[in-house]
């Protein structure tokens, strides 16, 4: 009887070990479990999916405008084009509408080590909103600076050859931009375009 009774009293300690070690392991799967909800509640929230990110405004920043659709910041004098009949556009290209800004006034500066003079009628375009080229008419006389630097520190070379006068015109992109963000925080210009070029 003896052997039963130890018997019994050894199954009991095994049982008892085994149930601690099964609590044990509830409890470090109930902890992995909550750890694993919050990481994926907490990747949720970051990623915007839930909470508070809906009192977050996107930056009040110049918006790409589609063709057909009417530009919310029209440029001074645009009423007088509201007479013209609307603009018919293709089918291929982008799906953004290009609106341009001539400066009325030609560029002339000397060249980079050389007696010749450049003489440049410019444009702009973007294909942002109003706003944009409403800072390139308020910031014009930044801008006519900052293209006249681009101007005299360009080679003679580069102004004869066609790769050249691509280059210049990213450089003077550049530079419109560069003050339009320096002043307004955004730049939006995509390109600079020659409406004349004369070298003397």
């Amino acid at each position: 009887m003896a052997k039963g009774k130890d018997k019994a009293d050894k199954d009991g300690e095994d049982s008892g070990k085994s149930g601690k070690g099964g609590i044990i392991k509830l409890v470090l799967g109930a902890v992995l479990l909550l750890g694993l909800g919050a990481g994926g509640a907490y990747g949720a929230y970051a990623a915007g999916l839930f909470g508070g990110d809906k009192g977050a405004a996107e930056p009040d920043q110049p918006k790409l405008v589609l063709k057909g659709e009417e530009d919310p910041y029209p440029l001074p004098g645009a009423e007088k084009e509201k007479d013209a009949a609307a603009p018919v556009y293709g089918e291929g290209g982008s799906k953004y509408r290009t609106a341009y800004y001539s400066f009325e006034e030609s560029f002339t500066s000397n060249l980079a080590d050389s007696p010749g003079l450049i003489q440049v009628e410019l444009a702009v375009s973007t294909r942002r909103d109003g706003r944009v080229l409403q800072w390139v008419k308020n910031h014009e006389l930044a801008i006519r600076s900052a293209i006249l630097a681009q101007l005299a520190a360009t080679s003679e070379a580069e102004v004869y050859d066609v790769e050249g006068k691509k280059k210049l015109g990213q450089r003077l992109t550049r530079a419109v931009n560069g003050v339009l963000e320096e002043n307004e925080g955004f730049g939006g210009i995509d390109a600079v375009h020659f409406r004349g070029f004369l070298v003397q």
